[in-house]
């Protein structure tokens, strides 16, 4: 059964000027589709990767399944609850406890005025529990001392900041971890450290992790699933192994042939094609038709769903063999 279940999920921001510039100026509203009609599920311990360029839709998903933002359509449940329709109190705690997320800037994320001992100890004493000796029990945990829950977040390096922040995440003994982008910031050989601890932590605590990143070689070693988004659609999600040997849709290539290669030393590799598409007027049909070598006149018509093809979910008519 899948912890997380998100079916056809949409967010739409309103990104229009004040209803009196509009009135002068003769304008209309305009509307920014950020997120358009998602739906994968995350079985229970294991962790799924969004991967994409910035402004695919990644960090709002990922601030929907925590309950930061609402769904304009669509719906997101954990443990069977859909937080965004249940109206019992109870059902509603118990879900918020299993949530934590990991915020993609360390130095922003942790309050500066804060000892790191209240930090970590926030998500329990908020909801009334006992934390004795809980912060200096998951410094040791997440490879810091005892000591250091007495220090303020000025006094820590950046990778130390996100172990805090890995500490804090635990404290509520949660089911599920939304880590957005959480390594970008750090430099490469802190960026590993952090990764294997969280692997570790996944291991040890039954973690289930849903991994936004736009760093494919980070998600290929972190992840059982992958799914890709292009301007806020998925548009394939396969297994590392499937998506990186023989990936179908032509954006997943192009991701793939744009990441640095250990083995890519003199390589000359065509850089990407176009911009992405203006979010607020998006083509027609297939959104990436205008950038991809491959696309036949059915892609700017016609929206391709999500099918199978050999193991993957792709959402690509020529991929698909209908065109």
């Amino acid at each position: 059964m899948s912890l997380v279940s998100i079916q056809n999920l949409t967010r739409v921001f309103d990104v229009s000027k004040p209803w009196l510039n509009r009135v002068i100026e003769r304008l209309p509203k305009r509307y920014l589709t950020a997120v358009s009609d998602v739906s994968f599920d995350i079985p229970a311990k294991t962790t799924y990767a969004l991967v994409g360029e910035s402004g695919s839709g990644k960090s709002t998903i990922g601030k929907m399944v925590v309950g930061l933002l609402p769904p304009s359509e669509g719906g997101v449940t954990i443990n069977g609850i859909d937080l965004a329709i249940e109206t019992d109190d109870d059902k509603i705690e118990s879900v918020r406890s299993d949530i934590q997320m990991i915020f993609q800037d360390p130095y922003a994320s942790l309050n500066p005025r804060w000892r790191v001992r209240d930090i970590i100890q926030e998500p329990v004493v908020a909801r009334g529990g006992k934390a004795t000796g809980l912060a200096e029990r998951l410094l040791e945990q997440v490879g810091l001392t005892a000591s250091d829950a007495d220090k303020f977040p000025h006094e820590f390096s950046g990778g130390q900041r996100q172990r805090i922040c890995v500490a804090r995440a635990l404290a509520s003994e949660p089911k599920l971890i939304v880590c957005d982008e959480p390594t970008s910031a750090l430099d490469v050989s802190v960026q590993a450290q952090v990764l294997n601890l969280m692997s570790d932590l996944k291991d040890e605590f039954g973690l289930t992790y849903l991994f936004i990143s736009h760093d494919l070689t980070v998600v290929q070693h972190m992840a059982d699933r992958i799914g890709v988004l292009y301007l806020g659609r998925l548009v394939e999600e396969a297994s590392p192994d499937a998506l990186f040997d023989a990936p179908q849709h032509p954006y997943t290539q192009m991701l793939l042939e744009a990441a640095p290669r250990m083995d890519g030393f003199g390589r000359e590799v065509e850089p990407p094609k176009g911009e992405i598409p203006d979010p607020i007027d998006p083509p027609s049909g297939c959104a990436f038709h205008p950038r991809c070598p491959m696309a036949v006149a059915k892609c700017s018509a016609e929206r391709p769903a999500l099918k199978t093809v050999g193991e993957s979910r792709v959402a690509c008519w020529v991929a698909q063999g209908d065109t």
